[in-house]
């Protein structure tokens, strides 16, 4: 971006409206929210939010904010997610510490943490429920959950040590107490207990899957992302594996690809599951499978 003080107008080059302006030119060609992106890096350089930007919108940077905000944008443009640059993202009312050793939380997931809760319905939120998310990556998932239910109690696990601890500073960071995370590799360290509720949102990508080499997923790692057997392997194990931990109509739920639903439905069915259903996502593609198990 250019540093000088001001453009050919006579406008200055370093206000906010001016930065964000320009570096949502940048940005332009490699995000569908170039703007947005723009204003999420500059609240994150000033540490401010989006209202500030727009209140003092003719405020000067310092040389140091602005280059500071120069460097992310560079960084930006080459693909890194957002996310990866502040550190952090939003996830249902929780703000979680993110990095590259497992998945950004994405606002399709929170569909999950819905239907969740709408199955339940009312007369379930205060019950005393147990529940294990697995491959819990952030902890997203688990903790939504927990913050949403606070008589229940969640176990999250994941295979990845850094996932796990990471999901343990965003339990802290979010200040709740009704959640464990440890290590395991699906359900292998899971204590032999029987839960109300199992959840999971696991690889489900096509190793083949033109889409990895686009967007975000190039910087997230291939183990959170990829499954063998067009992308349900993974699925399958938790699904046949659950009926061992669930309780008498205890309800599972995955989070699967857009065009997996019939399938998933499927491997819900011979694996002895009731009131099977699927529930479209944010976009209206198939997103959510559940099942109960008798």
């Amino acid at each position: 971006m250019n540093t000088s003080d001001k453009n050919s107008d006579g406008q200055s080059l370093k206000t906010i409206a001016f930065v964000i302006t320009q570096a949502a030119q940048l940005l332009s060609d490699v995000s569908d929210t170039a703007k947005l992106d723009a204003e999420i890096l500059l609240c994150h350089v000033l540490q401010q939010n989006k209202t500030y930007l727009i209140t003092w919108s003719d405020r000067q940077l310092t040389e140091q904010e602005h280059c500071q905000f120069n460097i992310l944008v560079a960084e930006r443009q080459k693909g890194r997610p957002v996310a990866h640059l502040i550190g952090h993202r939003a996830f249902w009312t929780l703000d979680l510490e993110v990095n590259d050793s497992t998945l950004i939380p994405r606002p399709d997931t929170e569909v999950l943490v819905e239907t969740v809760l709408a199955e339940l319905g009312e007369h379930n939120i205060n019950q005393s429920l147990s529940g294990l998310d697995l491959g819990t990556g952030t902890g997203a998932i688990a903790l939504a959950l927990s913050y949403e239910l606070p008589n229940s109690h969640w176990l999250g696990v994941d295979f990845n040590q850094q996932a796990v601890e990471l999901s343990k500073r965003n339990k802290k960071r979010n200040n709740i107490d009704n959640c464990d995370f440890v290590q395991s590799d699906w359900f292998t360290n899971v204590p032999p207990q029987k839960f109300d509720l199992i959840v999971s949102n696991p690889p489900y990508i096509d190793p083949d899957d033109i889409h990895l080499n686009q967007g975000d997923v190039r910087f997230e790692p291939l183990s959170a992302l990829i499954a063998k057997d067009k992308g349900l392997s993974d699925i399958k194990h938790i699904v046949n594996a659950a009926t061992e931990y669930l309780k008498p109509n205890g309800l599972l739920v995955i989070e699967h690809g857009y065009d997996q639903g019939k399938a998933v439905q499927a491997i819900f069915i011979q694996n002895r599951f009731t009131k099977v259903k699927t529930i479209k996502d944010l976009g209206q593609n198939d997103r959510i499978t559940i099942g109960y198990f008798l």
